[in-house]
Parts: structure tokens; sequence; C-alpha cells
């Protein structure tokens, strides 16, 4: 579930992300109408809590999905709900490239998907790839809340075999297994990180 919303998050977020960097004024592709379009977006679907996205995306996930419940259906209003948090850490990693090496680019005659690939993303990839660390990391534990309202996974075990049966040693073993998840996912993008950082 945390791995499918993953890759659905970065798929969904970092295109929203480029976008978002490159309409902005006196950028690439300046689109006041564009920029300020997609900030509402991103800023209205940030805002919503998770609980109420998981209730205003259980019809979405019917009609996707054929069921409202289970981890497959929960993908969606994780997706939903980490696509626009993404997207603005990719904003943030963009914006850090240096100017001039944009300008540099241009000057020897690069267009602007070339501008976009070569420098934009492949000077900020270690930050986007922390971004997609910390990301999945906020997953585990969506995922976590997704299933106290029917998504499966250990908020499911937490909730029926632990809190309501009062077994609190199964609650503190999901709760083990969701800080062993994190630390693991967070030890994994740190050291993937570290590679593809060549300054």
């Amino acid at each position: 579930m945390v791995g499918i919303s993953t890759l659905f998050t970065v798929l969904l977020g970092l295109p929203l992300g480029v976008l978002l960097v490159i309409t902005n004024r006196d950028h690439l592709w300046e689109n006041q109408v564009a920029h300020k379009s997609l900030a509402v977006v991103v800023n209205v679907f940030r805002g919503v809590p998770f609980i109420v996205l998981i209730l205003l995306l259980f019809p979405l996930s019917t009609f996707l999905i054929g069921t409202s419940l289970g981890p497959t259906a929960a993908t969606i209003p994780l997706t939903v709900a980490a696509a626009p948090f993404f997207a603005r850490m990719v904003e943030t990693a963009l914006l850090e490239v240096d100017r001039g090496t944009l300008e540099a680019a241009h000057a020897m005659g690069a267009n602007r998907f070339t501008i976009i690939c070569k420098v934009l993303l492949a000077e900020s990839l270690p930050a986007i790839i922390s971004g997609v660390t910390v990301t999945c990391v906020s997953l585990v534990g969506y995922s976590a809340f997704a299933g106290i309202v029917g998504g499966g996974g250990l908020g499911d075990v937490a909730l029926r075999v632990g809190f309501q049966s009062f077994n609190n040693e199964m609650l503190l073993v999901c709760s083990f297994i969701l800080v062993a998840i994190v630390q693991i996912v967070q030890w994994i993008g740190d050291v993937i990180s570290r590679k593809v950082d060549h300054r």
C-alpha cells in the first residue's frame, strides 16, 4: 500500500512541482494564471485533514476500484493526500538551483525541456530524493491511519486485534513495526541521496 502510493505520489507530484516552478514569475514558462491555479489546487488538498479526505474520496475509490475498503482502495486517498505535499517539496528543491546555471544553459542554446531535465532536475536530485523519503515516511503514518477506517494494513490490525481486543502487546508490536519501517525507509533514502549528491 505504501509502496504503490509512493510511486503514484512521485508520478503526480514531480510534474506538479516542476509546473509550480516553471510557471512562476520570471521563469522558463511564466504563466501567472496557471501558477496561481496550481498553487490553489495544491493548497486546498494540503489543507484538507486526511480523515476528511478519505471520507470524501470513498465514492472515487468505489468507482475506480469497485470498493472503498482494503489496501488497494486506500492508495487513492493516500496518493491524493501526499502528491500535493511532495509537489511543494519538489518546488522547494528546484527553487534552490542557482539561476546562473539556468541562464548559462539557456545561453548555450538549450531548450526548455533540456533545461528542466538536465539542469533543474539533475541539480536538485539529492533534495528531491530526500523529499521522496520524507513523503514515504509520512505515507507510513497515513496508511496506519487509513487502516482505522477500513484501509487494512497495520492500522487495521492495531485497531481490531490490539485496541478493540484490549491487547496492549499487539498495539506495542504494531507500533514497533511502524517505527522500524520508518527507520529503514529513512536510512535507504539517506544512502541514495548521498550517492547521487556530487557537489
